[in-house]
């Protein structure tokens, strides 16, 4: 008996597909990439040059979804940490390339680095809830021309989970390409392993940015997956009905997708989205409300309703500093995409709608994941739960302390036991000084930091990576 949840019913998915349809025919997409509007053109799209606008039709749509993979293996670097797409459960990524970091040592609140990067990295590769890695800041100390590929190196040297990030130009794929065959130790292994996907945000409404998509078509020579991130906010980037602004962010996906699976077909494909909402008072994007949570777990539901592997935005938060806002938020946005099932849920780490990293919330968010599932389980029917023998022995009065059964189920996963949250009582509490969920966090992060990097890339493929980056850093410039 799992606790399951539904947004949208079947009639309700197919208005949104039919919608997403007549946005993609009639009010076209504008691409910035030449390339990708010759692929469309060529492949019986309408497009308006001077407007850089394709009016798709539903057939490519159609054969798009086809073509692209229903079912497929997210590799890692460490194969234990291989995740099969879809899943039967829901696990977490690590939120990537805010703007600011909380430092761990002084509480400064920057601009985020290449070590900030490492930090955030080396705590997510110890959380058991987490299977998909992404730098969390953009490092600001590392020039714009090269940034996104020394935080593609962080990544490879800093968890060996499957990792995700973005390139901005087709100038920086022949550096990742070398970066990805170094890693992964043959251009087959590339191919074979998907071990490192690529992001791609549409700019919403309905655009598509030029560097970035011929960056992406450019990689599909080794087949690497494509996470397609639509990001409209109602009533800013999105129109204002959450149902409108969910065929839009679908109408975007969509027709990232067409050009993809055009340019290269059976090319592995994640439909997913961050739909934020937007404070009506003063124009900012919010992440941590009620309605993002409900628009990732309906947009997950459309990703099932194309049969491709979904993930979702969630474990969101617009507080500005750690704590119970940040909790609740976190909580609110990461419930509705595990009801639904959601097979990788991008929001651990950080807060201020995903622009602050700060290294405690790693710990706590992945302590929220394991509420969460605990919820998604439900009540188990399974017959060695049915213990009406216990009732009839111990009658009316009494207590099951005694019995065999209650002991088995302490050891078991009946009920959830948290090593963040304190449980002890007042006076034990005082006298340990008024632990917190943040503090018990913090003390674990220090633990990891102090040991010794996990499973480190070896030194020669170190050293490789370091080569790459200082060519690309000489070149690029």
């Amino acid at each position: 008996m799992r606790f399951q949840s539904q947004v949208l019913n079947d009639s309700e998915k197919d208005q949104i597909h039919q919608e997403a349809l007549k946005i993609l025919q009639t009010a076209g997409a504008k691409f910035h990439s030449t390339k990708a509007l010759k692929i469309l053109e060529s492949n019986g799209a309408r497009v308006d040059w001077d407007k850089k606008t394709a009016y798709i039709p539903a057939e490519l749509v159609e054969n798009a979804i086809k073509t692209s993979p229903s079912a497929y293996i997210l590799g890692a670097r460490n194969p234990q940490f291989d995740y099969p797409v879809p899943s039967p459960i829901t696990r977490f990524c690590l939120d990537g390339t805010g703007s600011f970091a909380q430092d761990f040592y002084t509480g400064e609140h920057r601009y985020g680095t290449l070590k900030d990067n490492e930090l955030g990295l080396r705590i997510f590769q110890t959380m058991d809830m987490g299977v998909m890695a992404w730098p969390p800041v953009s490092a600001e100390d590392k020039p714009d021309y090269s940034r996104p590929l020394h935080e593609w190196a962080a990544l490879m040297k800093f968890t060996s989970k499957h990792g995700e990030h973005e390139l901005h130009t087709p100038k920086q794929a022949p550096y990742f390409a070398e970066m990805l065959i170094a890693v992964m130790g043959s251009e087959e292994a590339v191919r074979a392993r998907h071990a490192y996907s690529l992001t791609y945000c549409p700019v919403s409404p309905l655009i598509h940015d030029g560097p970035m998509m011929d960056a992406y078509l450019e990689m599909g020579g080794l087949d690497v997956p494509i996470m397609v991130l639509p990001m409209p906010a109602p009533g800013m980037t999105g129109p204002a009905s959450l149902f409108s602004n969910l065929c839009l962010a679908n109408a975007e996906a969509l027709s990232s997708i067409v050009v993809y699976q055009l340019a290269h077909p059976g090319r592995p494909i994640i439909y997913s989205s961050a739909t934020g909402t937007m404070d009506m008072r003063n124009g900012a994007f919010l992440g941590g409300t009620p309605e993002m949570g409900l628009m990732s777990a309906a947009m997950v539901e459309m990703g099932r309703y194309y049969d491709l592997p979904a993930t979702s935005a969630g474990c969101t938060a617009d507080a500005h500093h750690p704590g119970a806002d940040a909790v609740l938020e976190k909580i609110i946005t990461t419930i509705p995409p595990v009801l639904s099932g959601s097979d990788i849920i991008l929001g651990i780490g950080v807060i201020e709608s995903d622009q602050l990293l700060v290294l405690e919330q790693i710990i706590v968010d992945n302590e929220i994941a394991h509420v969460c599932e605990r919820i998604f389980q439900g009540v188990n029917s399974h017959p060695d739960r049915i213990l009406t023998n216990d009732v009839l022995d111990i009658g009316p009065g009494g207590n099951f302390l005694s019995r065999k059964s209650t002991l088995q189920f302490a050891r078991s996963k009946e009920v959830h036991f948290s090593d963040l949250l304190d449980r002890h009582t007042l006076d034990q509490w005082v006298q340990l000084g008024r632990p917190s969920m943040y503090s018990n966090a913090r003390k674990k992060v220090e633990e990891i930091l102090a040991q010794p990097v996990q499973d480190a890339l070896p030194d020669e493929i170190f050293c490789k990576l370091e080569a790459i980056l200082a060519k690309a850093d000489r070149d690029l410039a």
